[in-house]
Parts: C-alpha cells; sequence; structure tokens
C-alpha cells in the first residue's frame, strides 16, 4: 500500500485536532495523552499507573468519545471470573421450542476497553486478557472469534494500596506496549480541574475521527522508514537491558535481573515511526527512540533486590543506558 506525502502531511494535521479535543476535557495531562494516542497508532495496548482520581477513567472515555469507537469498561475485583470478561454459552429456546447453547458476547468485543484496577483481579482471570491483548481473538468453548477491529486494552492500575492485589505477571506486563505514569497536577492545572468539574458547564466534545480513519492512520504510521543507524541504536538499547550482556553498562550487571524481551524492540521502532510523523518528518530520528524508549521499555525491565533496596528504578537505568549508547 503505497501513500503519498500529502497523507504524511495530513496524519500530523488529524493527530494534532484529535489532541487538541482531548484537551478540552482533559485539564493538562498533554504528554499523556500524546503517549496513549501513539501506542493506540501502533495498535497496542497501554498500562496506566496512578494514585486513584488522577482521571485516568476519564482520559479513556474521552478518547472513545472523540475517536467515535466502541468503549466499554470492565471494574476488576478478585471476584470477576474469565467469563465475565470473555463471554459464555447460554442456554436459549430456537423457534421450534428447543434449547440450544448461544455465545453471548462479553465486555471484551468492543474497540477500547478500559480494564479498570486490573491488578485487582485474580491471576486466572488476568490470564483471560491475555489472548485478546495479543492476538486479538477469544477461544470460548469450541470455537475462536476474532475481536473488533481496531482493539485496544486501556488497563489502570493503583500503585499504592497493595492489599487486595494480585501483581500482573512478566508475560502480561510485556503484552503492554507502553508503561505510562499518570503525574499528580500542579497548581495550575488542579485549580483548572476544580473549576471544570464543580460547575454546570457541560464539555461538548465533537467526533474527530472514525473506524475507518483510525485505522489508515495506523496504515501509514508503518509506512515511515527508519535508517540501519537508527534500527541499531534502538536494538542496543534493549540488548543493553540485558545483564548478561558483555556490553551492558555497569549499572544494568548491578540492578537488574531480567532484561526486556524482543517485544520492547519491536514497541520503539513502531511508537518511533508515529513520532517522527507528529513531528512532521517522514524518517525516524535518535530523538524518536529516546523519547519511547522509558514508556516502551520501564515495565520490561525486571530489576533486583539490589536495586528496591537502593531505590533505583527503571526510568533511571534507561537513562543510564541512553547515555552510554550517546
Amino acid at each position: 500500500m503505497g501513500f503519498s506525502e500529502k497523507d504524511f502531511r495530513d496524519f500530523k494535521i488529524k493527530f494534532d485536532s484529535i489532541k487538541r479535543e482531548i484537551q478540552k476535557a482533559i485539564i493538562g495531562q498533554e504528554e499523556l495523552i500524546e503517549k496513549v494516542l501513539i501506542a493506540m497508532l501502533c495498535e497496542g495496548n497501554v498500562l496506566l499507573e496512578g494514585v486513584p482520581g488522577l482521571g485516568k477513567t476519564q482520559l479513556v472515555k474521552t478518547i472513545g468519545k472523540v475517536l467515535n469507537l466502541d468503549f466499554s469498561r470492565i471494574q476488576f475485583t478478585p471476584d470477576l471470573m474469565p467469563a465475565d470478561i470473555l463471554g459464555t454459552n447460554i442456554i436459549v429456546h430456537d423457534e421450534n421450542g428447543r434449547n440450544k447453547f448461544e455465545f453471548q458476547k462479553g465486555p471484551v468485543f468492543t474497540n477500547i476497553l478500559l480494564a479498570d484496577e486490573i491488578n485487582r483481579a485474580t491471576p486466572k482471570t488476568q490470564s483471560a486478557m491475555l489472548q485478546c491483548m495479543q492476538e486479538k481473538i477469544v477461544t470460548a468453548g469450541n470455537e475462536t472469534r476474532k475481536l473488533n477491529k481496531p482493539f485496544f486494552v486501556l488497563a489502570t492500575q493503583n500503585p499504592i494500596e497493595m492489599e487486595g492485589t494480585y501483581p500482573l505477571p512478566e508475560a502480561q506486563m510485556d503484552r503492554f506496549l507502553f508503561k505510562l505514569n499518570v503525574e499528580f497536577p500542579g497548581l495550575k492545572e488542579l485549580t483548572q480541574i476544580v473549576n471544570l468539574t464543580t460547575n454546570n458547564q457541560e464539555i461538548e466534545l465533537q467526533k474527530i475521527s472514525d473506524k475507518d480513519m483510525f485505522l489508515n492512520m495506523i496504515n501509514i504510521s508503518k509506512e515511515i522508514p527508519v535508517s540501519k543507524a537508527v534500527m541499531e541504536y534502538a536494538i542496543k538499547l534493549v540488548l543493553y537491558t540485558h545483564p548478561e550482556n558483555k556490553e551492558s553498562p555497569e549499572i544494568t550487571k548491578k540492578y537488574v535481573r531480567f532484561g526486556s524481551s524482543p517485544r520492547g524492540a519491536q514497541a520503539i521502532i513502531r511508537a518511533a515511526k508515529v513520532k517522527a510523523l507528529i513531528e512532521g518528518r517522514f524518517n525516524v530520528a535518535f530523538d524518536d527512540i529516546k523519547y519511547v524508549a522509558y514508556p516502551a521499555l520501564r515495565h520490561r525491565i525486571i530489576l533486583n533486590f539490589e536495586a528496591i533496596s537502593d531505590n533505583v528504578d527503571s526510568d533511571f537505568i534507561i537513562n543510564q543506558i541512553i547515555d552510554k549508547i550517546g
């Protein structure tokens, strides 16, 4: 599929108008909005981490409205079962009065699935999400069904309330393209949020996009070329997260237990292509790689006990690796 220079320029115009419309309902958090949209244009899932009340759910709902995509929300709880997410076979009467099994679709059959407090569900229920997130299909009984296109899981988790939570296993964390930290707003933003939410004003959001337009934007972003040097830079970033790699920096060998999977490299390259387009460029630069490296790798680096005791986090490791590569 060939795209013209006009298609690439239109991509930036469309992206900017989508972002502006979302910002009508979401105060501040400009970088967060941009990164969520980048991940969605990579057909990726996003894990949003932050304390309650920062507007994570509101952000996802707003994105659904502005992109004119179907939206479902699941509140994860310890008693939630896989069938509550995927759907189940129920007995119905046909026109002849006979009983037959019919598949009742679960909330996962949508475009944007908000998985609220995903770490509150048991491992059994969490694992029901794995196939949806990676392969975009659902196997229930003897049948496999395709999910709608496009399909994204935008999940939230609360970092402070650890009681009654089940940490996401590495295999599931790896299926999130990005992990984004939702920061607490500053004085100016908090004042605007309070003003916006404590009066009678209803925010009218325009539908800027639709399924076909968004799928077209996804296809356009895949066409951006990556030079050999930039590709090598991204691959080195991932290789240097592995402590067993001889060339890895000392900080990796000291603090990292397991490095990123190959999905980390795929995420960096795919997201860097989108970043290049929204900056108005038609090729991937080193700065694009650096920008997306943090959200693409922070949840894929497993730290050891020494890192935790020295208060070293994944972002610090990524920063040191970027410094080493130069």
